[in-house]
């Protein structure tokens, strides 16, 4: 796939990256131990997030998908909280928030996303979104603009390009709520996960009530909007992928001269999992590039 940068560039930039002051270990991450944080939404529901690395630091936001909890990026938690300030956030209804009895729309999730941003200061942030998240985050540029994003990292969702992306499971009836989010989350993941890994996961999965579940996978707006809501920016992107999405990468990169994207052809939809070196080093190696140069960095 000829739209994004190589592994191999991406190590070679991550060395240059290491020289100016950040560092990602390629064994297991060490880092600043997350602070677990709470506010309160403008609707009155109380929002989960972790907190780790340097205040004063550029901020890297983290948002998860579908019923999926902030905890699951731990290992981007631990690597870029060495030099960034880094918030990994638990939408309402996921993790640690609270089971919201309503709001589980894009532009509620947007705006929870806003908030959560407005609560870091001033400054401007990069957001690292996955899944469900994508959307989540679209949705908050759509209402809000985008003078608080430095940077957007989308990971392995639609952005509304070309065609929908073919799912084996479009029109499938899906089972009950319990049963299905055992052979869900085991299915995000390519490599083998520890079994205790997998049963948190799962239990952190079934916390979102099946009403709430149901309501986050029939977002009502088209998607022509997240196509709408990415064009319109002029903030870099780097869209990260599964050979699935490659049609949609390429026309993204092909029109869209802020965009740029990377292709993990071997992982599972979990892929910052499966690969956490190289997602990590990825996108240590894009906001290096295109968001916070060593010599302009805030």
């Amino acid at each position: 796939m000829g739209t994004g940068v190589s592994y191999q560039a991406a190590w070679r930039s991550l060395g240059a990256v290491c020289a100016g002051g950040l560092l990602l270990m390629a064994g297991p991450a060490v880092g600043a131990p997350a602070q677990s944080r709470y506010f309160i939404s403008s609707d009155g529901v109380r929002l989960h997030y972790l907190e780790a690395g340097p205040s004063g630091a550029p901020t890297v936001v983290f948002v998860p998908g579908w019923t999926m909890p902030a905890w699951i990026f731990e290992r981007q938690i631990q690597a870029f909280s060495k030099t960034r300030h880094v918030i990994a956030f638990d939408p309402r209804g996921q993790g640690d928030s609270e089971i919201a009895k309503a709001g589980y729309e894009p532009g509620r999730r947007g705006q929870d996303i806003g908030e959560l941003i407005d609560r870091l200061g001033a400054g401007q942030v990069v957001v690292v979104a996955w899944s469900l998240g994508v959307l989540d985050t679209l949705a908050y540029v759509k209402t809000s603009g985008d003078a608080r994003i430095a940077g957007l990292v989308l990971v392995d969702n639609s952005v509304g390009e070309g065609p929908p992306a073919s799912s084996p499971t479009t029109g499938v009836k899906a089972p009950p709520h319990t049963i299905a989010r055992d052979p869900f989350v085991k299915g995000m993941f390519r490599t083998r996960q520890d079994a205790g890994f997998l049963k948190r996961l799962v239990a952190a999965s079934q916390r979102t009530p099946e009403a709430a579940a149901r309501a986050l996978r029939a977002y009502p707006w088209p998607r022509s909007d997240w196509r709408e809501t990415l064009h319109g920016m002029a903030k870099p992107v780097l869209y990260v992928i599964r050979p699935h999405l490659e049609g949609q990468a390429r026309d993204l990169v092909g029109s869209d001269r802020f965009a740029e994207s990377v292709l993990f052809a071997k992982a599972g939809h979990a892929l910052f999992v499966d690969e956490p070196e190289r997602f990590d080093a990825v996108v240590a190696d894009f906001i290096a590039r295109r968001v916070w140069p060593a010599k302009a960095a805030p």
